[in-house]
């Protein structure tokens, strides 16, 4: 994660695309600019979810079965889902690099957060299930 987010940032800073460091007013019209880029490109992948559940609903109407439908369409939106993907991971480096952030430690500590208040929860619901 760490080499392809020096990559993102390397290939941004070659375009000009990164979020400007310029100043309060320069920082902010741009961290708002690339906020709401990353929310289109999360719509669309929304789109690309939409159009797959749309595929798989069209197969089904014409007699393909369901686990069947469903994988083709999947197959059908995988390479456009990816891009989109792709899309959103670079804009979320770009807000990495602005705030210089870690990403694979603020994962690494994101899950253990998860973990540690969910544990719990988990283990009394086991319990509860054993009674």
């Amino acid at each position: 994660m760490k080499s392809m987010h020096r990559e993102l940032e390397n290939f941004q800073l070659q375009k000009g695309w990164e979020i400007s460091q310029d100043g309060a007013g320069k920082s902010t019209e741009s961290l708002l600019l690339n906020h709401m880029l990353l929310t289109t490109e999360i719509a669309e992948i929304a789109e690309e979810l939409r159009r797959m559940l749309n595929i798989a609903y069209e197969m089904k109407e014409e007699g393909v079965e369901g686990e069947k439908a469903f994988q083709l369409a999947k197959e059908e939106v995988a390479e456009d889902i990816g891009k989109e993907i792709a899309d959103s991971i670079a804009y979320l480096c770009k807000f990495a690099t602005f705030f210089q952030r870690d990403i694979e430690q603020d994962i690494r500590n994101k899950l253990n957060e998860i973990n540690t208040r969910t544990k719990p929860n988990l283990q009394k619901r086991m319990k509860e299930e054993v009674k």
